[in-house]
């Protein structure tokens, strides 16, 4: 019988059967940004540039959650960078921070808990950042404790001398100041960055709260009848947004960063508000002592009786200072290109309309009354950023 040649055998390849639905297996991509106050105007503008960008690793952190965040699909958790246990939660897999939790006041009733949540919440955010191997904080300060002046002869940048004498005045800025000692003290060491963006009056649409766009809703409700002798900078929010995140790709390590997109006077400044929503701009130009003085005698007299003051006799003083700036720095080294601040104020000056004014007056009447009121004001939390 003639032998059959054996046939060479050769291994083939047979893909595993997976005893699981393909569909069913979703590897969640764990957060490696974490976002304070994300709640905020501001925050609530990055959070949708960096979604928007294509992020997907976002966590924030807020003392309450929105629907419009959870419907972002970010990584959200519930509490304060003040309670330890929270922000050590937090930071957990985090590489880098975009810190931007803040309360915005001018009453100095609020002084302690500005101070707890800017410096001790900051301390406590700083520690347990380099405890988790956190790489780099972006933190949100404020133009107004490098750049203010009496005179408005100078325009500061970031070389500036700290004004302390004026900024001690207003527990806000003050509070700022002692956040940015705290940060730059906690963290620091090999392989460390921290960036601080001071970017001056945030304006533009979303400020849900009014938290900084408040000066828009009264001049158009007519509620300012004297132009203030100092002047202002502002910048629209979405550039400071667009700013942050440059900053936490090419900020340096102890560096300020000044965000500003124009600097003017307020009778500038309520002039062209005046051509925008065509209410006119109030003429009266008190002397600078008169006009302080007198707004904090009915500011006085109306806490005594424990009724709200029509007056607010701290902003009314600010607005005597000039709070001008250069955003050269941020040009130079971020890339930071300011839009038109007409379209800035076009913009501001819609979303107020919309959402608080005109048609919508009746649908958001408890709103209207409840941010109108400056001493209820002053109780609204995470909002980012003013002067």
């Amino acid at each position: 019988m003639p032998k059959s040649t054996p046939r060479k055998r050769t291994a083939q390849i047979v893909p595993k059967q997976s005893t699981k639905k393909h569909a069913a297996i979703v590897k969640k991509v764990p957060p490696t940004t974490l976002i304070t106050g994300g709640t905020g105007f501001l925050g609530a503008h990055l959070v949708r540039q960096l979604v928007e960008s294509g992020a997907k690793n976002i966590r924030v952190i807020a003392t309450s959650i929105p629907e419009w965040l959870v419907g972002l699909g970010v990584d959200t958790l519930e509490g304060s960078i003040t309670n330890a246990d929270d922000t050590a939660r937090a930071v957990e897999g985090v590489t880098e921070i975009y810190h931007l939790a803040g309360r915005v006041s001018r009453d100095k009733d609020d002084a302690r808990e500005m101070y707890r949540l800017h410096v001790e919440g900051t301390r406590l955010l700083c520690d347990a950042a380099k405890k988790a191997d956190v790489k780099t904080i972006v933190l949100a300060s404020s133009s107004g404790t490098i750049a203010v002046t009496e005179k408005g002869d100078v325009v500061p940048d970031e070389t500036y001398p700290p004004p302390l004498d004026i900024i001690a005045r207003w527990p806000y800025y003050a509070s700022k100041a002692y956040q940015e000692m705290a940060a730059l003290e906690r963290f620091n060491g090999k392989g460390l960055r921290l960036v601080i963006m001071n970017p001056s009056l945030l304006l533009g649409p979303g400020d849900d709260r009014l938290s900084s766009t408040k000066v828009i809703l009264d001049f158009m409700a007519r509620k300012i009848t004297a132009v203030p002798n100092g002047g202002l900078s502002f910048v629209d929010v979405r550039d400071t947004a667009q700013a942050f995140r440059s900053a936490m790709q090419k900020g340096r390590h102890g560096q300020r960063y000044l965000l500003g997109a124009v600097n003017w006077t307020f009778v500038k400044f309520f002039d062209r508000l005046e051509r925008l929503t065509k209410v006119a701009s109030p003429r009266l130009a008190l002397p600078s002592k008169v006009t302080v003085t007198g707004a904090k005698v009915i500011d006085s007299l109306f806490r005594q009786w424990n009724f709200a003051s029509p007056l607010e006799a701290d902003t009314i003083e600010m607005a005597e200072y000039f709070w001008y700036l250069t955003h050269a720095k941020a040009r130079r080294e971020l890339g930071f290109t300011p839009r038109d601040p007409g379209d800035t104020l076009n913009d501001t000056v819609r979303y107020v309309r919309e959402n608080f004014l005109g048609g919508a007056l009746q649908c958001n009447s408890a709103l209207v009354r409840r941010v109108t009121d400056s001493r209820k004001m002053r109780h609204s939390r995470f909002a980012n950023e003013t002067f």
